[in-house]
């Protein structure tokens, strides 16, 4: 199995580039076809315009930077050459529209799992996800997704899984450092690209498909063990809600329980954790 090509494509390092071989030796059905490239503006694009053209489940887009990545709410996604991961995955899953914003989670966890690979055993309590869409090291955010969909009907045509991870970089800019990491700088070594993103997407073929078929049953206990919210005091950037997080639901909704006692079920925007000096409840 070889990388697809792309008009204008370069070369690109040798630890990406032994991504589709790493891949075919695991059976993996995600991942296949990999499309390869060391430029583009945005992998989730490419991987709509391959979804709109036919691409299959599975096929996956992977390059080396990025023009203009973005994640949720239009932030855009800096990435230095050479150092991450940036890929989308195309999964056409036929779910219904409410099992796609779970989604976000399972691949969540998926990641984490990957993190908690290259770190080590000695790591694992470290790393977790934070709701809806990110993986944290030790409170440092190490990797983002973003879920993007299509319908047809009442059935979606199909999701596109969008993943960054930092992995190699070992400085970051001023303004970055205090809530972002890598994996090397948090004690990764012998770090091959090629084989985190082999274990994501085993992880996410493992977990995606059931999901969408049955919800988060199957993966609750796991996203509750790692839950980067749970117990803590949060705030919302975007709504008076302040509370302490006491869980994600089987709907994949964020539980935050308020100074009264009630609990509120958060189903979109995003929660920030509050000093702990300004937590009052409980």
């Amino acid at each position: 199995m070889t990388a697809a090509e792309e008009p204008g494509e370069r070369a690109f390092a040798a630890d990406l580039a032994r991504a589709p071989a790493i891949i075919a030796a695991r059976g993996l059905g995600l991942g296949a076809p990999l499309v390869v490239t060391e430029e583009t503006a945005s992998t989730n694009d490419d991987a709509k315009r391959g979804a709109r053209h036919g691409s299959p489940h599975g096929a996956t887009w992977l390059a080396e930077s990025q023009t203009a990545g973005r994640g949720r709410q239009g932030r855009v996604w800096i990435s230095p050459r050479g150092d991450n991961l940036l890929f989308s995955v195309l999964l056409r899953l036929g779910c219904p529209p409410a099992r796609v914003p779970p989604l976000s989670l399972v691949c969540g966890l998926a990641v984490r799992d990957a993190v908690a690979k290259a770190l080590g055993p000695a790591h694992d309590a470290d790393v977790v996800v934070k709701w809806p869409n990110d993986v944290l090291v030790r409170g440092k955010k190490v990797a983002g997704i973003l879920v993007e969909s299509a319908l047809s009907g009442a059935k979606v045509e199909y999701v596109i899984a969008g993943i960054g991870i930092n992995v190699l970089g070992r400085s970051l800019p001023d303004e970055l450092s205090a809530v972002a990491t890598s994996i090397a700088l948090e004690g990764g070594v012998d770090l091959d690209r090629a084989v985190v993103l082999a274990d994501v997407l085993a992880g996410l073929e493992r977990d995606v498909a059931l999901a969408a078929e049955r919800g988060l049953g199957l993966v609750h206990a796991r996203l509750s063990k790692h839950d980067a919210l749970a117990g803590r005091a949060v705030e919302s950037t975007d709504s008076p809600l302040r509370g302490t997080g006491c869980g994600i639901d089987l709907e994949g909704r964020l539980l935050v329980r308020t100074a009264d006692g009630t609990v509120t079920k958060v189903t979109a925007g995003e929660l920030r954790l509050r000093p702990v000096t300004a937590a009052r409840e409980g």
